[in-house]
């Protein structure tokens, strides 16, 4: 073997590489099993102590510090160790209708509904939409007339054509959605997660992965992420000021209710309003309407809380900020619960109350209830200037940090501005001042964010320098994420959430022991069968298989991949196909050593002999890995990258480790046996009838397929969340339950239809799928459906856990389905292709594009005819769909040499007169030994999965492990027949 010392130095060198790569993992995680020796079990004294040492040595023999270390070290993904991974969309919608100034044109917003309703079932470009539904309904009109302003003249002009204003709406979305992709980085490196990941995705999404962020935290980062930050300076009313309109328009409304005079109403109001207040009992208006109501039996307090709806229809909400004859002084004009807050709005917002405010006035509500009460404040706000606005934006605030409220003891957010804004303030606060000697002369200043009032805190002189603070009731959490957001900066356009999966720190830990569990026992039962059947050249193998994982850790940890399930998946599985190459080389060995040749000989003739196979099944199975990581998102991008990568090191060992150890036995005279008394003579002089019977395959594979086929059309799938859209729960009870009790639990809370329950792993734990307000993408919405499960989930016992949650929007499942379709066809066509380019007849590339579509229609139908028969969960989701890519993987790697193998016997001399299915045969038994053994080391390694695994991945494991077992046959029984029955005599040509 020639280059045998460039092959060791490489070797070492890639050894000590990879050693130092993942001795970072070693030195972190001793410092901080130091920290929780420290803590003992306290977190917050175990985060002081992280960072206590986080600028100190804690790796002595290079002196790097631990956040350096922290920051190389084997990442895990989220499902291993916990956290939250949002996928947030930009809304192109709301951000065209801005750039238009919110236009009225009909034609235009129509073609904006349209387009929203066709985009949450199309994977199309959003603007494409937008556009083609534009044309339908004014095939003539012309859209830059509504886009084009003074200000963007430079970039789109008045009588721009369609065409141009497309181009425009592109340039300024991609503009958007790279500058929330800044923004939302920057509001997440300040918010203190340990190794945060965001990625810009396709389109007009972006993935944000926060390791350690847990279920209590889950609100703070949604606000954090969705929040648009639009800060906002207002002048305010006085109460005094506004009292008289709430009158007027309660008025209005109590007479569109009994259909009197409006005036008649007023004055009656008006007197209610005088002598509940002047009364000296009974407080406010709305609590002496309470009172009276309490006094009355069931059936007079009906009548009579109906009757104070219909005279009083906006101070039986609403209460005035009015006692005692007197109107609260300040910017407060009335308060109301939260759950009558929507219709207050709806009375504020209809047609005749509009018409009697006055348009230099705005409503708006406080952010946060009061404390101990449900009750949200309503604040008068004044609008400014000629354009009705704010008298400043929070564009002016140039820092913001939270620092403790010197008067309140509580928290606030320090601002700076720059010279413009220090300008606009002072002159601001100076007019709400007044006259600063009377103090009834000071009016308040109201901050709002998102169109919120933060606090309106009351002016008593002009503020100068630029310098201010935003007070409130707030915690100190809730100041610094203000804080960050207004240092961030505003999001040029709406960002929702619209796929979102939360996993708690157990089920990561319970991740992490399967895994291991699952990556020991593949490794034994992958160790322990080839000594068994290949004596002591299974021990060479052993070695490789060893050296193989080595170097895959330490490579995965030198690119900064993550480790995920299906990643842990993925190394497992790479324990059974990387002896594939070495059963290859053995099988070639063990022939050559029946022709008479030396050992020497025989094992150079056999790593010959077999490399053109095994780079040919290595090359299919890493292009199926190559189209995974390219078209699949989060953990399945992890398994791609771990399967490509286990591939190459494979290679490495299999090729030229195993070879160096090889050549070094022989130096030393040491025996070498490549099989064992037993194994010797096994498959020797197979002459199976495949081609003869391969019209039964035929028969076989259409009937399975075809009751597949029926069953998918009537029975249908058993699809997963991110294939439905919907949220899922997993749940562990204290107690053994039954999924029908769960299941009536629940869709009692959330109505029948709305969720479906399977057991997930053990007798005491479900997962709950439930599509209820799955179009709401608010905060809101997510809290009610989690707050309706626990409802219903309590009722089946008080003691639960949520171990983890996901949620995926329509629009993102719809992508993802469709995304799934193109990546299977993708998929055959680019491995048929390459079977192509390397065989030079067709008839082998449409055999192998045949068997794939045949494994994948097969495992299908599997998982149509067996879903709700086999006792765990056959989902389709992108798990499954990368199962689907990995069994078609496998099933080009077994094909490939198995062609390979008839190539050389169709090029032999003798072989050119003879009948090709005669020598097709010869050529299948030939290589019958090696397509069982590597079938079987990697059924049983799947075995393992599937039983050590955990529940997350057993579908996953056992669609691999059904696909395998259908890929071997096909294989031989459907790729190979196909090729003959298409090639016939022009295969010996």
């Amino acid at each position: 073997m020639q280059g045998k010392g460039v092959i060791k130095f490489f070797a070492v060198l890639l050894a000590l590489v990879c050693l130092y790569q993942l001795s970072f993992t070693w030195v972190t995680r001793g410092v901080e099993a130091d920290a929780k020796a420290y803590a003992k079990g306290d977190p917050n004294k175990e985060k002081a102590y992280l960072d206590s040492v986080s600028t100190q040595p804690v790796y002595p023999l290079f002196k790097h510090n631990y956040q350096y270390c922290k920051e190389r070290e084997l990442a895990l993904g989220l499902d291993l160790k916990g956290g939250m991974n949002v996928t947030m969309q930009i809304s192109l919608s709301e951000l065209i209708r801005s750039l238009a100034n919110d236009n009225k044109d009909v034609t235009f917003n129509q073609a904006l509904h349209n387009a929203d309703v066709a985009a949450k079932t199309s994977p199309e470009d959003y603007i494409d939409i937008f556009m083609r539904e534009y044309k339908k309904l004014s095939p003539n009109g012309k859209l830059a007339p509504i886009f084009s302003t003074q200000s963007n003249q430079s970039v789109l002009k008045f009588d721009a054509s369609n065409s141009q204003v497309e181009k425009y709406l592109r340039d300024q979305s991609s503009t958007a959605v790279t500058q929330s992709y800044n923004i939302l980085r920057n509001r997440i490196d300040k918010f203190g997660v340990t190794s945060p990941n965001i990625q810009l995705q396709a389109g007009n999404r972006i993935l944000i992965e926060l390791p350690g962020v847990s279920e209590a935290n889950k609100d703070r980062v949604r606000k954090l992420l969705q929040g648009s930050a639009k800060l906002e300076f207002y002048a305010t009313y006085e109460n005094r000021e506004v009292l008289p309109l709430l009158s007027n328009i309660n008025g209005i409304l109590a007479a569109k209710n009994k259909g009197t005079k409006k005036d008649t109403i007023k004055a009656d109001t008006a007197n209610a309003v005088a002598k509940a207040d002047t009364a000296k009992k009974g407080g406010s208006l709305l609590s002496k309407l309470k009172q009276n109501s309490a006094k009355d039996t069931s059936a007079n307090a009906l009548k009579n809380k109906n009757n104070i709806a219909e005279t009083m229809p906006l101070f039986s909400l609403l209460q005035p900020a009015y006692n005692q004859g007197q109107a609260f002084p300040g910017p407060v004009v009335g308060m109301a619960a939260i759950k009558d807050t929507a219709k207050v709005n709806s009375y504020l917002n209809s047609a005749d109350v509009q018409a009697v405010i006055p348009k230099n006035m705005r409503l708006l509500w406080g952010s946060k209830p009061l404390d101990g009460n449900k009750v949200l404040q309503l604040f008068a706000i004044k609008l400014s200037g000629a354009d009705n606005g704010p008298v400043l934006s929070g564009e002016v605030v140039t820092n913001a940090v939270s620092e403790l409220d010197q008067n309140t003891g509580g928290y606030a957010v320090s601002m700076e501005m720059n010279s413009d804004g220090a300008k606009s303030w002072r002159r601001a606060t100076a007019e709400a001042a007044g006259n600063p000697a009377d103090e009834a002369d000071n009016r308040a200043i109201a901050i709002v964010l998102d169109d919120n009032v933060v606090s309106a805190p009351r002016v008593s002189g002009e503020i100068a320098g630029g310098r201010s603070s935003i007070s409130g009731n707030f915690t100190q959490d809730e100041t610094k994420d203000l804080a960050n957001v207004l240092k961030a900066g505003r999001l040029p356009a709406p960002a929702r959430i619209v796929s979102e999966d939360i996993v708690g720190p157990s089920l990561g830990q319970e991740a992490i022991n399967n895994g291991l569990m699952s990556c020991g026992v593949g490794l034994v039962v992958v160790l322990v069968f080839m000594i068994f059947y290949y004596n002591s050249a299974g021990t060479v193998a052993d070695i490789a298989v060893f050296v193989n994982v080595f170097f895959l850790m330490g490579v995965l940890t030198s690119l900064g991949a993550v480790l995920t399930l299906p990643g842990v998946a993925g190394i497992v599985l790479i324990l059974g196909i990387s002896v594939d190459a070495n059963v290859l080389i053995y099988e070639r060995v063990r022939e050559e050593l029946a022709l008479g040749k030396s050992k020497r000989i025989a094992i150079a003739d056999g790593y010959k002999h077999a490399l053109s196979s095994i780079l040919d099944s290595q090359i299919s199975s890493f292009l199926t890995g190559l189209i995974l990581f390219i078209f699949g998102s989060g953990p399945i991008q992890g398994f791609a990258t771990t399967l490509m990568i286990g591939i190459v090191t494979s290679l490495f060992c299999s090729l030229l480790i195993t070879r160096v150890i090889f050549e070094w036995m022989l130096d030393k005279n040491m025996d070498i046996k490549f099989s064992n008394a037993w194994s010797a003579n096994l498959f020797k002089n197979a002459n199976y009838g495949f081609v003869k019977n391969r019209f039964k395959f035929y028969a076989f594979s259409g009937i399975f397929i075809l009751a597949g086929i029926i069953s998918m059309f009537t029975k249908g799938f058993s699809y997963g969340v991110d294939f439905e859209g919907g949220r899922t729960y997993v749940v562990r009870f204290d107690k053994n339950v039954t999924s029908q009790t769960v299941r009536d639990a629940v869709d009692a809370t959330l109505g029948v239809g709305n969720s479906e329950v399977k057991s997930f792993g053990g007798d005491n734990q479900v997962r709950i799928t439930t599509n209820y307000l799955i179009e709401d993408n608010t905060t809101a919405a997510d809290n009610k459906v989690e707050a309706t499960v626990r409802a219903g989930v309590s009722k089946v016992s008080p003691s639960y856990k949520i171990l983890s949650s996901q949620k995926v929007g329509p629009t993102i499942a719809s992508d993802i389905k469709s995304s799934a379709i193109w990546t299977v066809i993708i998929a055959i066509l680019v491995i048929s292709g390459y079977i192509l380019i390397r065989f030079r007849k067709w008839q082998f590339s449409l055999g192998a594009m045949v068997a794939t579509a045949h494994d994948a229609l097969l495992v299908l139908s599997f998982f149509s005819l067996f879903d709700g028969i086999l006792p765990f969960s056959l989902d389709i989701d992108q798990a499954f769909i990368a199962a689907i890519l990995t069994v078609i993987g496998y099933s080009i790697n077994d094909t490939v040499v198995v062609f390979d193998r008839i190539r050389e016997f169709l090029n032999l001399h003798h072989a050119k007169t003879d009948d090709p299915a005669v020598v097709v045969n010869q050529a299948i038994n030939s290589t019958l030994s090696r397509t069982i053994i590597t079938a079987l080391t990697v059924i049983f390694v799947l075995i393992v999965l599937f039983i050590f695994g955990g529940d997350v991945i057993r579908g996953f494991s056992f669609a691999l492990l059904v696909g395998v077992c259908f890929g071997t046959y096909s294989s031989i029984c459907v790729a190979t027949p196909v090729m003959l029955d298409f090639g016939g005599k022009k295969l010996n040509a």
